[in-house]
């Protein structure tokens, strides 16, 4: 009589493992071989399935997708503005696009030939939401808004402030637009667009 119960237990054990399975399986769904392999660091590829006519789907890009681009836009947000700062394009040249990296370079000319130095002590980004998306033939844009805190001041050549405070934090808002072809094989975005 132990023995019969001992088999019902099994049988029981094995339907609900069963049971678990399919759940699961249903939950989760198969591998199908087309799967992307979605990277977690920035600049991050937005596949074509990602997106369609000028909309991010929730479905497909959703809130985890989402964080890790922002993750990797705050970094390069930090490393552009640090950069910048101290003169040093050449450490961000791959993160700009021509035209941005031109007007870097005319910004950083024409502090040099007013004498002019910049000290930036950045302290942080306070929030970063994306603003806007869009795909124009292969062309996908995602425009982010910055919100962070820097201490800067301009000084001239007899170390006299023209702009800025050196002791002050300052919140700063920028909305930043980054760029990526789809057909590229490159994974970095450029920054293309910057408004104060």
């Amino acid at each position: 009589m132990n023995y019969s119960f001992e088999y019902i237990d099994i049988i029981l054990l094995a339907m609900i493992a069963g049971f678990i399975f399919l759940r699961l399986r249903g939950i989760l769904g198969k591998r199908t071989g087309r799967e992307e392999n979605l990277s977690s660091s920035f600049p991050h590829d937005f596949s074509k399935e990602n997106l369609k006519k000028n909309k991010l789907e929730e479905d497909n890009f959703g809130v985890k997708e989402k964080e890790n681009f922002l993750e990797g836009a705050k970094i390069a947000y930090e490393t552009i503005i640090t950069n910048f700062a101290s003169g040093n394009l050449k450490n961000i040249k791959y993160l700009l696009d021509k035209k941005v990296f031109d007007q870097f370079n005319d910004a950083l000319h024409e502090r040099k030939n007013k004498g002019h130095i910049s000290n930036t002590t950045f302290i942080g980004i306070n929030s970063a939401s994306i603003k806007e998306h869009n795909k124009v033939n292969n062309i996908i844009e995602v425009t982010v808004d910055f919100v962070s805190e820097i201490i800067s001041c301009v000084k001239d050549k007899d170390n006299k402030i023209l702009s800025g405070d050196p002791e002050k934090v300052r919140k700063v808002f920028d909305t930043w637009k980054f760029s990526k072809d789809s057909r590229s094989n490159n994974p970095n975005w450029l920054l293309i667009d910057t408004q104060i």
